[in-house]
C-alpha cells in the first residue's frame, strides 16, 4: 500500500511541475528532455518522455504528454503510462497554493517487483532514514498547499511480481481522486478485477483539515464485490471517526462495520513506523459464520499454476507490523450450533502470533482454545489446546452434516500441532495429544426394533490420545440392558477425527468385548450406518441363555457358541470367510453368508474333523451303565428341533468322520439342507467301521413335538466296536450287514426311543457270542452241576452267520427267527431288545453236530436241551445256560448224558434217577428236600455265581415284575422254579456244611 501511494505522488508532481515549467520551454525536444531531468531529478526516479508532448496556456495551463516511463529501483517500481495530461490554474504562477485542475494518467501500467529478503531490509533501513514510511503526513502536507479538483487513472494495470510467488494481475483499474481544499470532502472512488472478482471501492474523508489539527474526522468506506467470496458477503461498509494523535497514530472512535448481514462496532489505534503497530476491538450482537461454512470453493484460474507448483499458502504478509485483536460477540451461529458470550483475541509482536478462544459457550458446554505460530515461516507451524467442558454430540454432527446414531455430551482437553495452512498439508501434519471423554452417553445400535435392545448407556468414559499416529484407546464398562460391559477398544485417531464422511467409509477399530455371559472381539472397519468388514470373534457358554438375557428364544438347544472369522456384516445380511465356528463342542471351519430375515437364509460350506450330530442337536448320550439299580431307567435329556424353524439353510459338509453319539462314518461329503423347520442330511456310500454305510435322516422340528426318520444300510461294518459304541455292547464280534427304517417323535431322548417303530433285517457273520462256549457248556455238563455256570468273557461261542428280522415298535425291537450257525453247533431263538431301556431279553436253543468236537450231523437235544439266556443292560448282559430241561423228562437225559460220552455205565445212575433204593431219595432229594435245602440256606455274599442248585432248579430269569421285557416261554420251563437273585459274573458259592445235598448226591452218584 505505502508503496502504491508513493508511486501515485510521483507521478501527480511529474505532471504539477512539467504544467509549471511548461510555459517558459520552446522545443519540444528540448522540453521533452528538460522535463525527464528535472522531474527525475525532483522525485529520485527515472522518468522519460518517450512521445510528444503537447501544451497550452489557455484557458488552463496544460500540457499532455504520450508515452511516458517511470522507474523507481530502489522502490522497484516501473510504470509505463500511455498518456499522461494535467492542467493548472494560472494563478498557481503567482500564489503560494497550487490548484490542481485536472490530472489523468490513461493506461497506466504499473508494475511492483517484490525484493529479496534482504535488499527489502536494506531500502527499509534506508526508508528509516527518510520518514516513517507513512505516506499520508506527506500527502497532507501536500494538499495543505494544494487544491486538487481530480485525479483520474482509466484503464490501468498493476502487477507484482515475486521469485517465490506466482504474478499478481489487477486489472482494468479506473479511479477518481478529488481534495478541492483542506476544508472540503477528500473523496476516492476505484474499481477493478483481481482473481475473477471485481471490486468496487469508495472512501470518503469528511475534512482533512481536522486531521491536521488532531481533531476527529468522519470516515466512510465502501466495498462491493462481485461475484461474492462467501453468500451474504458481497458488500462491506465502515464508517467512523479517525483522529491524528500527536505521536502520528491514527485512531478510530465508535466505528461501525458492516459486512453482509453482519454488523460490527470498532475502535482501532493504527501506529506507523519501522513497525507499523495495529490495535483493533470488535463488538457484536450477532455473528452468523453458516455462510461462510456454506461457500463454494472458487474454481481455480486458467492461468494459475498447478498444485505441484505453486506455493504453499503463507502469512508473511503479516510480517510486516504487530497488531493486538479482540472481537466479542453476545451470540455466534454456525450451523444448527449455537454459542454465547464468545470472546476472542490474538495478539502479533516480532512475527509471533498468539490467539486465543477464551470462551465459546455451546448449549450445555462451552468451547476454549489457543492457537500460536511464527507468521515469517514459510509454512506455518500451529500449537495450542483445545478444552470443552460439554458439547453436545448430536449437533456437533449436524454441523459435519451427519446424523450419528449417538447422544451425550463430548469433553475435550487436548494439545494440537499442524503445519501450513491449506486443507490437505494440514490433514497429513495435524497431531492431537489429551483426553476425549463422553458423559451420559447413550449409543443406538442399528437395525435393532428393541428399545430395550439397542440402547448402550454410558455414565462417564474417558478415551486418552498419545498421538494421531498412534490409536485412540478407550477402555471402561458401558451398560447393556441394564448389564455392565467391559470394553477395550482401540481406534485410529487419525483416521476417526480426520475422515471425511465416517458413515460411508468407515472407523477402523479393535474392539474387546467382555459380557457375564458372552465375549466380542472385533479387528476391521465399522460404519456408523451399522456396517462392519474385518475379523470377528464371538463366544458364549450357553446361547440359550444369552440369548434369553436378551429377550430372545429359538437357540435352546444351543450350548456352548463360538465363532472366528472374516466377516462383511451390513443390515440386511452378514457373510463370512476362512471363519472357524464351535456349536456344543462341534467345530468346523469354512465360509458363507446370512441374510437377516425370517426364517435367516444361510449358505455355507463347511469342513469337520468329527462333526456328531447329537451334540450339535443338543442332545447329548449318556455313557452307558455297567449295572442299572432295580427299576431304574435309562437317562432322560430333552430334544427340542424348534430352532430349526427359525432357518432356511444350505451346508454343504466335508467331514472326515461324521455320526451320532459315538457311532461315526467318513470321510463324507453331504448337504445338510434345513427348510420350513424339517433338516433333511443324506449320508451317500460312505467307510463305516470297515465296511461301508448309506444313510438318509430327517428330523422334523416344524411341529411341537420333534420327529425324525432314518433309513440305514450297512454292509461289512465290524460289529464289536460298532455295538459297542452304539449300546455299550461288547459280547458280538463279526462282518455286520443290516437295514434299518425307523421313525419316532418325542420332547426327549426317553420318549423319542420309546416311540420308535419301524423294522430292521440284521445279518453277522464269521463271528462270535463273547462270554460262554455253549459247546463247553455240554462237555462239561458235570462240572457245572457241581460247581455252577461262571460267566467268562474270555470264553466265545463261534459261529459263520448269525441273522434276525425285527419289528420295532414302541420303542422295542422284536424277533421270532433268530438263526445262528458254527462250527459246532446251531441255534434259533427269539427275544426283544428294549431301546428305550437299553435292555436285552432273547432265549437261543442250540443244537448240537454229531460230536462235541464239531463232526458228523447235528444231534437232537430233546429231553436235555440246554437253552441259552440273553438278558440285561446292553452295556452289561447276563449270559447263562438254563438246565432246569435236564430233569424233565430223565430216561431222556440218561439217554443224551450217555450219547454225550458221560461214564454212566460206572454210576448207579439209573436207580437215582429211575426211583430203585437210592434213587427214591434221589428223587425226593431233587423233588423237594433239594429245594427246601436251598430255601433255608443264607446267602451272605452279594454277588454269586450260578450254582447246580440254580441251574436244576430253572430259569434263573428275573421275576416277570423285574423284568424289562418279558419273553413268552413254554409253559413247562415257565414252571420251574427261579432263584430269587442272579449271582454276579465269577462269584463262588461258599460251603457252609462239610456234606451239603448236591455234596450227597453226587457221592452217590461217583462213589
Amino acid at each position: 500500500m505505502r508503496r502504491f501511494i508513493l508511486s501515485l505522488l510521483g507521478v501527480a508532481a511529474l505532471a504539477i511541475a512539467a504544467i509549471a515549467v511548461l510555459p517558459s520551454l520552446i522545443s519540444s525536444d528540448w522540453v521533452r528532455a528538460e522535463l525527464g531531468r528535472q522531474l527525475s531529478a525532483a522525485t529520485g526516479s527515472s522518468i522519460a518522455f518517450n512521445g510528444p508532448v503537447n501544451l497550452s496556456a489557455f484557458p488552463y495551463l496544460a500540457v499532455v504528454a504520450e508515452d511516458v516511463t517511470l522507474s523507481a529501483e530502489a522502490e522497484g517500481i516501473t510504470a509505463e503510462f500511455a498518456e499522461v495530461s494535467g492542467s493548472v490554474a494560472l494563478s498557481s504562477l503567482w500564489s503560494d497554493r497550487l490548484h490542481i485542475k485536472q490530472i489523468a494518467l490513461d493506461r497506466p501500467v504499473i508494475v511492483l517487483e517484490e525484493k529479496a529478503a534482504d535488499e527489502a531490509a536494506s531500502t527499509a533501513d534506508r526508508g528509516n532514514e527518510t520518514g516513517s514510511g507513512d505516506p499520508l503526513p506527506a500527502l497532507v502536507a501536500f494538499l495543505e498547499r494544494s487544491a486538487i479538483e481530480s485525479v483520474s487513472i482509466t484503464s490501468g494495470t498493476f502487477i507484482r511480481r515475486s521469485a517465490e510467488d506466482p504474478e499478481e494481475v489487477v486489472s482494468d483499474v479506473e479511479l477518481t481522486l478529488s481534495a478541492p481544499d483542506i476544508d472540503d470532502e477528500f473523496s476516492l472512488s476505484a474499481s477493478a478485477r483481481m482473481g475473477g472478482r471485481s471490486y468496487d471501492t469508495s472512501f470518503t474523508i469528511s475534512t482533512l483539515r481536522s486531521l491536521l489539527e488532531r481533531q476527529p474526522a468522519d470516515v466512510t468506506l465502501a466495498v462491493e464485490a462481485d461475484p461474492a467470496p462467501a453468500p451474504g458477503m458481497s458488500s462491506l461498509e465502515a464508517s467512523g471517526q479517525v483522529t491524528l494523535n500527536a505521536n502520528g497514530s491514527y485512531q478510530i472512535r465508535g466505528g461501525e462495520v458492516e459486512a453482509g448481514e453482519q454488523a460490527f462496532s470498532l475502535n482501532a489505534l493504527f501506529v506507523p513506523g519501522q513497525r507499523a503497530r495495529f490495535l483493533l476491538d470488535l463488538e457484536a450482537d450477532r455473528l452468523d459464520l453458516t455462510p461462510f461454512m456454506d461457500a463454494a470453493p472458487e474454481a481455480s484460474q486458467s492461468g494459475a499454476p498447478s498444485a505441484g507448483t505453486a506455493k504453499p499458502a503463507n502469512l508473511q504478509f503479516l510480517a510486516g507490523f504487530d497488531a493486538d485483536m479482540s472481537i466479542n460477540a453476545a451470540a455466534l451461529v454456525l450451523g444448527e450450533i449455537s454459542a454465547s458470550d464468545v470472546s476472542f483475541s490474538a495478539a502479533l509482536k516480532d512475527g509471533e502470533l498468539a490467539a486465543e478462544l477464551g470462551h465459546l459457550g455451546i448449549d450445555a458446554g462451552s468451547l476454549a482454545a489457543n492457537v500460536a505460530t511464527n507468521v515469517t515461516a514459510d509454512e506455518p507451524v500451529f500449537r495450542g489446546r483445545l478444552a470443552s467442558k460439554g458439547l453436545d454430540i448430536a449437533k456437533l454432527s449436524a454441523l459435519a452434516g451427519q446424523t450419528v446414531p449417538l447422544s451425550g455430551a463430548l469433553t475435550i482437553d487436548a494439545g494440537f500441532a499442524f503445519r501450513g495452512l491449506d486443507g490437505e498439508p494440514i490433514r497429513k501434519t495435524v497431531d492431537l495429544a489429551g483426553t476425549i471423554g463422553l458423559r451420559d452417553a447413550a449409543y443406538t445400535l442399528p437395525g435393532i426394533a428393541d428399545e430395550t435392545m439397542r440402547e448402550v448407556k454410558a455414565k462417564k468414559i474417558t478415551a486418552r490420545i498419545e498421538s494421531l499416529a498412534k490409536p485412540l484407546r478407550v477402555a471402561g464398562r458401558l451398560q447393556w440392558r441394564n448389564k455392565p460391559v467391559d470394553v477395550d477398544l482401540q481406534i485410529p485417531a487419525a483416521d476417526t477425527i480426520l475422515a471425511g464422511n465416517l458413515s460411508a467409509e468407515g472407523i477402523p477399530l479393535k474392539l474387546q468385548m467382555k459380557m457375564p455371559d458372552a465375549n466380542l472381539s472385533l479387528d476391521g472397519k465399522a460404519a456408523l450406518a451399522g456396517t462392519y468388514a474385518g475379523k470377528l470373534g464371538f463366544s458364549t457358554a450357553d446361547l440359550s441363555a444369552f440369548l434369553a438375557g436378551l429377550g430372545q428364544s429359538g437357540a435352546e438347544s444351543i450350548g456352548p457358541l463360538a465363532f472366528n472369522g472374516n466377516v462383511d456384516a451390513g443390515t440386511t445380511g452378514v457373510s463370512f470367510q476362512k471363519a472357524t465356528i464351535s456349536v456344543n463342542g462341534i467345530e468346523g471351519a469354512g465360509s458363507g453368508s446370512v441374510e437377516l430375515t425370517t426364517p435367516l437364509k444361510i449358505s455355507t460350506a463347511l469342513d469337520f474333523e468329527e462333526l456328531d450330530l447329537a451334540r450339535l442337536a443338543g442332545t447329548h448320550s449318556p455313557a452307558p451303565q455297567a449295572k442299572m439299580a432295580k427299576g431304574a431307567e435309562a437317562a432322560d435329556a430333552p430334544l427340542d428341533l424348534s430352532s430349526l424353524r427359525s432357518i432356511d439353510a444350505t451346508i454343504n459338509v466335508n467331514a472326515k468322520k461324521l455320526g451320532y453319539g459315538k457311532v461315526f462314518a467318513g470321510p463324507v461329503a453331504t448337504s445338510l439342507v434345513i427348510s420350513q423347520g424339517v433338516a433333511s442330511l443324506t449320508l451317500p456310500e460312505t467307510p463305516f467301521y470297515g465296511g461301508h454305510v448309506v444313510a438318509s435322516l430327517r428330523a422334523d422340528g416344524s411341529q411341537s413335538e420333534p420327529s425324525i426318520a432314518l433309513k440305514t444300510s450297512i454292509a461289512g461294518a465290524a460289529a464289536a466296536p460298532l455295538l459297542t459304541d452304539m449300546a455299550g455292547f461288547k459280547h458280538l464280534e463279526g462282518a455286520l450287514k443290516a437295514e434299518f427304517d425307523v421313525t419316532g417323535a418325542g420332547g426327549t431322548t426317553r420318549t423319542l426311543a420309546k416311540s420308535l417303530q419301524g423294522n430292521a433285517n440284521v445279518g453277522f457273520s464269521d463271528g462270535a457270542i463273547h462270554g460262554i462256549d455253549i459247546a463247553n457248556v455240554y462237555n462239561n455238563l458235570v462240572s457245572l452241576m457241581t460247581s455252577g455256570f461262571k460267566q467268562d468273557e474270555s470264553k466265545a461261542t463261534t459261529f459263520t452267520e448269525l441273522a434276525a428280522s425285527f419289528a420295532i415298535e414302541g420303542g422295542v425291537a422284536r424277533t421270532e427267527d433268530l438263526k445262528l450257525v458254527g462250527p459246532l453247533i446251531r441255534m434259533t431263538g427269539n427275544g426283544a431288545a428294549d431301546l428305550a431301556q437299553s435292555t436285552l431279553n432273547f432265549r437261543l436253543e442250540p443244537r448240537l453236530v454229531a460230536s462235541l468236537k464239531g463232526q458228523g450231523a447235528e444231534i437232537s437235544t430233546d429231553g436235555i436241551g440246554v437253552p441259552v439266556v440273553v438278558e440285561g443292560s446292553f452295556a452289561a448282559p447276563r449270559i447263562y445256560p438254563d438246565l432246569s430241561d435236564l430233569l424233565k423228562n430223565p430216561d431222556a437225559a440218561l439217554a443224551k448224558l450217555k450219547d454225550f460220552g458221560l461214564p454212566i455205565d460206572k454210576l448207579p445212575i439209573g436207580d437215582l434217577l429211575n426211583g430203585d433204593g437210592a434213587g427214591a431219595a434221589v428223587k425226593d432229594l431233587l423233588g423237594g428236600t433239594l429245594d427246601k435245602a436251598l430255601k433255608d440256606k443264607a446267602f451272605k455274599q452279594e454277588e454269586q455265581q450260578l450254582s447246580i442248585e440254580e441251574i436244576i432248579g430253572g430259569d434263573p430269569a428275573p421275576k416277570p415284575d423285574e423284568a424289562a421285557v418279558e419273553i413268552p416261554t413254554n409253559e413247562e420251563a415257565a414252571k420251574a422254579d427261579a432263584p430269587t437273585e442272579q449271582p454276579a459274573n465269577g462269584a463262588e458259592v461258599p460251603s457252609e456244611e462239610a456234606d451239603g445235598p448236591m455234596e450227597g448226591f453226587f457221592k452217590q452218584l461217583l462213589p
